[in-house]
């Protein structure tokens, strides 16, 4: 008997065949390889009819690039990009194999199944059921973003940059999924009223903080350890690492941190004061996690070098801080920074790349809070920063308005966020249904 076809048009299905490529990247160039988890893609976008190309920027580093026509080409293109490797698993903490894509009690388990394996299923699957959108659709499926996207989103932006020619907005990861909060009071502002019941906001990233990452490298003199030494360079380390992690980085709103406040805020029936930022938080319970560590900059020592024998002072003392930095606030966090160091202490850059800001109020936005709510009229949609990062720092250097939009219906209490990168990474069956559902009217109608 011959083989039954695969159905292209399962969301849950394409997540767990996904998942069964071991894409793992390790950091510093050392990766299993997206090659064939990328010959998968280019495979079900050809049998759906879409012509696909395979770029490698290193040997099995590979990146699926393809484009869609749309029924008026007139109008701009919009990018979907999504990325094809995973985090590390350590299977000895796993309840299944994390590569197994093993689909039981109603979820998709295994590595990549929140990050971010079930968007690119959610995608095909789009593909394979007949997608026509109306304006020219541009997918990515790139590599390496778990690490520095050097052999993937920036090389394509760098290197390829005429593939996304005339797309205007893109979408991807972090963004679009149900997050449950309960309410305390009366909607305003035009949302609904939600007194004393659950309420399902739909966060979209518009927004997502800079990267900064700096190395402090502190210099002194060399001597004996048992000898008084006031230029002790370990000394001038700890103590510009404990000025920076101490500091109290001031509240810099940007406009989607701004909308955020006040919508959710209305939402949920709370009382939003701009001017007490911290309190305003307070009062919004669970939904501050979506806004809290987007407020300020953030400096956060992670790594430390010194020293080769314990009764030597050595000359130089090194530290890696991870630095993230809000739409506008670069200058003022590195002026801040150098005042903060101290004789005898310099910064460089290990990583440097800006933030991300698209419109909060736009077209786009419209076209997915319009999707979302045609699949789930209750839901509430709001603008968020993003407090680490995406691929949306590559595209956006080529003038693309990023998006996080990736939706998601997830059960209450299901700890979505904490699941990516995390063990036992799951996604539920039901809820790539209704992402596949949202991303069709979205990719048809945007």
């Amino acid at each position: 008997m011959a083989e039954r076809p695969a159905d292209h048009t399962d969301a849950a299905g394409l997540c767990a065949e996904l998942i069964r490529f071991d894409t793992t990247n390790r950091g510093n160039g050392e990766s299993a390889g997206e090659r064939e988890a990328a010959e998968f893609v280019a495979g079900v976008l050809a049998v759906a009819g879409v012509e696909a190309k395979i770029l490698e920027s290193a040997p099995r580093r590979a990146n699926v690039l393809a484009r869609i026509p749309g029924r008026d080409p007139s109008l701009p293109a919009l990018l979907v990009q999504g990325h094809l490797d995973v985090v590390p698993a350590d299977a000895t903490e796993w309840s299944v194999s994390p590569f197994s894509g093993e689909i039981r009690d109603g979820y998709v388990w295994g590595r990549g199944a929140v990050d971010m394996k079930d968007f690119v299923a959610m995608v095909l699957a789009v593909v394979a059921g007949g997608l026509r959108p109306r304006r020219d659709v541009v997918l990515a499926f790139v590599a390496d973003e778990e690490d520095r996207g050097e052999y993937g989103a920036h090389w394509l932006a760098t290197e390829h940059a005429v593939e996304f020619a005339g797309c205007a907005a893109a979408i991807s990861e972090s963004g679009g999924y149900s997050y449950w909060v309960e309410a305390s009071g009366a909607g305003g502002r035009g949302l609904p009223a939600a007194g004393g019941r659950a309420v399902r906001l739909y966060p979209i990233a518009t927004a997502e903080r800079g990267t900064a990452h700096l190395r402090l490298t502190a210099r002194g003199r060399a001597g004996h350890g048992s000898r008084r030494n006031d230029e002790n360079a370990v000394v001038r380390l700890v103590g510009a690492l404990h000025r920076i992690a101490t500091h109290r980085w001031p509240v810099h709103l940007t406009p989607t941190v701004e909308a955020f406040l006040v919508r959710t805020g209305a939402a949920l029936g709370v009382p939003v004061d701009l001017s007490d930022v911290d309190g305003t938080l307070a009062r919004l319970g669970p939904a501050a996690a979506l806004a809290e560590n987007t407020v300020r900059n953030s400096t956060t020592p992670t790594m430390l070098d010194a020293g080769y024998k314990v009764n030597v002072i050595p000359s130089t003392a090194r530290a890696q801080v991870d630095t993230r930095v809000l739409p506008g606030a670069e200058d003022e966090l590195l002026a801040q920074i150098d005042a903060l160091l101290g004789p005898g202490v310099e910064r460089e850059f290990v990583a440097h790349q800006p933030p991300v800001q698209a419109p909060v109020d736009s077209p786009w936005f419209t076209a997915m809070a319009d999707a979302l709510r045609a699949e789930d009229p209750e839901a509430v949609v709001v603008p968020y920063c993003m407090g680490g990062g995406t691929d949306a720092k590559a595209f956006s250097r080529l003038g693309i308005d990023c998006y996080g939009f990736a939706p998601l219906w997830l059960p209450e209490g299901f700890p979505y966020r904490e699941l990516a990168h995390g063990v036992d990474e799951r996604v539920p069956v039901e809820g790539l249904r209704f992402g596949t559902a949202v991303l069709r009217r979205f990719l048809t109608d945007c």
